[in-house]
Formats: structure tokens, sequence, C-alpha cells
């Protein structure tokens, strides 16, 4: 009979490429890998990694099996999600990951939310953009918290996503700028000269950026590049100069800083929770689901520029 443990190593070999990477994601050594890799082509009766001196690979029965084993543990997941939902009470721990911003302002809300269940443990990791609906796919964690700036996330055959907000790219300006004045009005062609702050290239939220001064006839080189969003609204607000930032990233309760919405139609990211959809169903998932959608409202009351995200996800 094929060990579930292996068939989990086997999908996870078939993600990372390599002995050596499947082992550092799982946190075994590459030898343990090899010899339970071993260990399944004698379950399996047949070649299912074809190494040489350099490499390793799936052969075409390794393939074969990935993929009734992807189904495999998708059914062993939906049957504990099964017997989960109807347990009372929701147990275990549950893993979330967040981009950085999420992370910070879903916090206390998160945190506030489950403490009334006694024996649910939450952790909360941080990851890059675009790596959170990977890391739900392989089992890493169970649910990713992600952004989407131009409209790329779609529901998935494996995974469920569930809309949480609208993030609009606000102006954030020091207190003593002009633009801190509420009657005085904001004209991006005005702003093109102004000392820009802004996330280094490739990064989401500059994109984003670039997007808007491109759509006023563009804007010098960013002459100032930080890494995090937090430390541009420190600079900000110690008067270095100006940013067009995610409303969300305010959460963090920067001061010194004025906060003003660009005319015209607005550039904004969505956040989504990202979770397999085996897994939803269990009592200690659906409650940190729950608890990410009541986050979700909190977020927008607090700050005005943050909209509860509709069901218009396709």
């Amino acid at each position: 009979m094929l060990d579930l443990r292996r068939l989990t190593l086997i999908c996870e070999f078939a993600r990372r490429g390599s002995i050596a990477a499947t082992a550092s994601s799982l946190g075994y050594s590459a030898s343990a890998v090899s010899q339970q890799l071993a260990a399944l082509e004698r379950e399996a009766g047949v070649a299912l990694i074809d190494r040489t001196s350099r490499s390793a690979e799936l052969t075409d029965a390794g393939r074969r099996l990935v993929e009734h084993a992807e189904h495999i543990l998708s059914l062993v997941e939906s049957a504990e999600s099964d017997l989960s939902s109807h347990a009372a009470t929701p147990s275990g721990r549950v893993v979330v990951t967040a981009f950085p911003t999420a992370a910070v302002a879903f916090a206390p809300a998160l945190a506030r939310s489950l403490r009334r269940h006694q024996e649910l443990s939450l952790r909360l990791m941080q990851s890059r953009s675009g790596r959170g609906m990977r890391e739900v796919e392989s089992g890493e964690v169970d649910i990713a918290l992600v952004d989407d700036w131009w409209g790329r996330v779609r529901q998935h055959s494996t995974l469920t996503v569930f809309p949480l907000l609208n993030d609009p790219l606000v102006l954030a300006v020091p207190r003593r700028h002009r633009l801190a004045d509420p009657d005085a009005s904001v004209d991006p062609v005005r702003l093109r000269d102004e000392s820009w702050m802004a996330t280094p290239e490739g990064e989401p939220s500059r994109t984003a950026v670039d997007r808007l001064l491109a759509d006023v006839g563009g804007a010098p080189p960013v002459a100032w590049e930080f890494e995090g969003l937090g430390t541009i609204l420190s600079l900000v607000a110690k008067g270095i100069g100006i940013a067009a930032v995610p409303a969300l990233s305010l959460a963090a309760g920067v001061r010194g800083v004025v906060v003003r919405e660009f005319p015209g139609e607005q550039i904004e990211r969505r956040i989504y929770a990202v979770a397999r959809g085996s897994s939803v169903q269990r009592a200690s998932v659906a409650a940190v689901l729950r608890a990410l959608h009541v986050a979700a409202r909190y977020l927008a009351a607090d700050l005005p520029h943050l909209t509860v995200a509709g069901d218009e996800l396709q």
C-alpha cells in the first residue's frame, strides 16, 4: 500500500524540482528525502525518479503517480474537513501567510476574534507578494492573504478565493505640505515634479504608482526607493517627500501624514483570502476565514478609503 506521507513527499518534489529544494521546504535532510522516495518506488513497483549524478526528475510513471497523489490527498483532506465540520469546537493550528501590509493590518482584529476559541492556535507569517497561492496549493499553509492589482486572481480548481477588501492608491503628504489643506485641489499634473518616494521597481505597488504617473504624462525617475511601505510613510511624516500608497498601509497608524484621494478613476488592488477547497469546511479553517471577514469590515470602518469587497470574483 502506498504511504500517504511519501505521496505528499513526491508531490512536493514535483513542485520544487529537486531533492535539495524538497528537503529545504520540508525541513528534512536530502538523504532522508532520497530514502523516502526510494521506499515509495519499492511500494509502487516502478521507477518514479530518474536520477543522474547531477539531477533528478520524475519519470512518466512518477508524473502519473503525482496526479493520482494530488487527488488522493485532496480526498483525505476533504474527509478530515467533513469530520471536523461536525466538531462543536474549532481546534488545532491554522497557518496563515500574508503580504507584509496585510499581516500588520489584519493581525489585531484576528487576535481579538479568535481569542474565544481556546483550543485553536494561529500562526500568521509574512511572505512576499505572489507566493501565497502557491503556498496554499502546496499545503505549506492553510490560508493566504493575497493582493491583486491587475485582475489576475481567479477561482481555481483546487483553491477557493474569498474577496475581502478593495484597497485604492491614496496620496500621502507631510502635515505641512500645501496639499495637507483639505480645500486644496489634488492635481496629479502639478505633482509630477515633487520628491516622490516609492518601493523598488518590480514591486506591485511601484507598478501601480508608475501607471498613475504615466496617466498624467509621466514623471522624472523616482529618486527615492525604499523597501517597505511603512518605511516610506515614516519618511513622508518627516517631510522628506510624498508617496502614493495603498490605503491599507495606513492601518499601522503613522502620525504626521495627511491622506488625500486622487481625482478620477481610482487605481486599486483587491485583497483576497485563499484556501484549499478541500479544507474550508474544517472547523478551524472556517473560524479563521470568518475572523478575516470580520477584520475586513473593521478595517473598512476605520480607514475611510477602504471598502469591503463584493462577491464579484469569477
